[in-house]
């Protein structure tokens, strides 16, 4: 760089000429500056651009990730819980790299010279929030209305309106019941007093509503107590695990009549069930492991159909997976249930069996079509993708005559889906007999081959469906709280599961607020209501007294 001029050493110069030369230097320093600051800029321009396209690599990435897991074969293999989990984990990850590219943008904008070419951030599209929630409005003035031109007070044309979601923390509170007593002044009469109001739980703290709430946030919201208890702790409300869990098992067992009530009004109107089974881990004392118990699901849900009667479910907490367990649970159902091809429910079919006459077995066809996903293998297979677009047409069938009558259910699949899946048999015979039967593609389609008439008994029955993908996602919620709890206690911790997982589930399925239902029931069953009338307390009849007009 070279150095600046030193006029000092030139005394004898004239005073136009040093003014001359000193504004020259002048107008040469701010040139400088002015061409060092644009370098800076465009430097720090360059490091912005840099990091946004790191920052869009690391974006497309984390969606490529999330279609995979979604979208791509393991999804067939994971647990949904598992699932659910992983896709909250990505969408998670993919909003926090959104914000980031947002705030990188900001700052190449920012970094522009050209005010211009300056661009704001674009507003998120904006989402319509529930109707039925309370609405505060809060109107901000500008600091004055005064027109600038004199004229007095400036006039509204309109407003900018912008909704956000706020929340108000839990707040417990005590209610004292206070019965005043009164007796005659003169001591003449006995005493008058009003009587105490019934409670579930006599003689101790919670009430209905804060009994429904701790029931709920388990078994609906997977919190074990242990977590309740800390949540409880913070809002200033030391109550230990132990309690809850007092509480917990003295309120299953009040509305253990109800659940047995809906198990058997489950059973006695239908002619077709769907039945699954799930794990539900047990701590064994003895041996200080966990065993294997199993939450049986009974499901019922006729919309498939246009069918009268509401939906629900019923769990059945057994110790294992015997076949003897699901001739014991369906003991009077005499009908179809859709299952998977477990062997335990073959028994069930045949002409000994104990709980009644022989069932008929509706196979899942999405069970079959996971095993041939899972049999395919990772170079490809020209069968698995014939197969799958051989039963996706099947499927199209059904997505047409969902909630139609039986009789018409059936005469479309005798005039379309018959034909499909004959065809489907004879072809899958033909690949079956070119493959090892030893293979793992050759085990999956020897498994619907020798299961022909589950899987065709759709066909010839309006009320039957394709598939038990609704026994297995009302399933999903027992997982769930499984996972979080890891274990149930004991074999009576087990049936306390499925006794709330039943009513839950099936408030679900019928579109009623659990909270809302569970805070009804536990009302009415300290108000005796049990004796009363013990149909009026089935979740779809809660349904009914709430929307009367649906």
């Amino acid at each position: 760089m070279s150095q600046p001029f030193d006029l000092s050493q030139f005394p004898d110069l004239p005073p136009e000429v040093v003014k001359a030369f000193e504004a020259a230097q002048s107008e040469l320093s701010v040139e400088r500056a002015a061409r060092q600051h644009e370098q800076a800029v465009v430097a720090e321009k360059s490091a912005f651009i840099t990091e946004l396209k790191a920052l869009i690599a690391k974006l497309e990435s984390q969606v490529q990730d999330y279609r995979r897991t979604k979208f791509g074969p393991k999804s067939e293999k994971l647990d949904p819980a598992q699932l659910e989990l992983a896709l909250e984990d990505l969408e998670t990850a993919i909003a926090e790299t959104q914000e980031q590219i947002a705030v990188a943008e900001e700052k190449v904008a920012a970094s522009a010279t050209d005010p211009e070419t300056k661009t704001s951030r674009k507003p998120r599209k904006s989402r319509a929030l529930p109707d039925h929630l309370p609405r505060v409005e809060r109107v901000i003035e500008p600091d004055s209305i005064t027109c600038p031109c004199g004229c007095g007070d400036m006039v509204r044309i309109g407003e900018d309106r912008a909704e956000r979601l706020d929340y108000i923390p839990a707040r417990y509170q005590v209610i004292a019941t206070i019965r005043p007593k009164y007796a005659c002044p003169k001591g003449r009469t006995g005493v008058v007093q009003a009587k105490a109001p019934a409670h579930l739980l006599e003689g101790s703290w919670p009430t209905e509503a804060l009994l429904a709430q701790v029931a709920v946030s388990k078994h609906s919201e997977h919190m074990p107590l242990n977590r309740q208890a800390v949540v409880m702790a913070r809002h200033g409300v030391p109550i230990d695990r132990s309690v809850l869990a007092d509480w917990m098992g003295r309120t299953g067992a009040l509305i253990e009549p109800v659940v047995e009530h809906m198990a058997k009004a489950l059973i006695q109107g239908s002619t077709r069930l769907y039945v699954d089974e799930t794990t539900a881990p047990v701590l064994d004392p003895g041996r200080g492991k966990t065993k294997t118990g199993y939450l049986w699901a009974v499901l019922r849900d006729e919309r498939g159909w246009n069918g009268p009667a509401p939906p629900g479910v019923v769990f059945h907490y057994r110790p294992g997976r015997k076949g003897a367990y699901a001739d014991e649970i369906l003991t009077g159902f005499n009908g179809t249930i859709q299952v998977d091809a477990y062997g335990g429910y073959t028994h069930l079919a045949k002409p000994d069996r104990k709980g009644g006459k022989p069932l008929k077995l509706a196979f899942c066809w999405a069970h079959g079509r996971r095993k041939l996903i899972k049999a395919k293998p990772k170079k490809g297979s020209p069968i698995v993708d014939e197969a799958l677009v051989r039963i996706a047409a099947l499927y199209n069938v059904e997505d047409a005559i969902r909630g139609s009558e039986p009789d018409h259910r059936r005469a479309v699949r005798q005039n379309l889906s018959r034909p499909l899946v004959d065809e489907f048999f004879t072809w899958l015979a033909a690949q079956a007999a070119r493959i090892s039967r030893k293979s793992e593609l050759g085990e999956a389609l020897a498994y619907m081959l020798r299961r022909q008439d589950g899987f065709r008994l759709f066909l010839d029955d309006g009320r039957v469906d394709m598939d038990s993908n609704l026994v297995e996602n009302a399933i999903r919620s027992p997982a769930m709280n499984r996972r979080n709890a890891l274990f149930a206690g004991h074999d009576d911790g087990g049936r306390s599961w499925a006794r709330f997982a039943s009513l839950i589930g099936t408030c679900k399925m019928n579109g009623v607020e659990p909270y809302a239902y569970l805070r009804d029931l536990f009302t009415k069953l300290a108000n005796g209501h049990l004796d009363k009338d013990i149909d009026a307390l089935m979740p779809w009849a809660y349904a009914e007294a709430s929307h009367p007009s649906q």
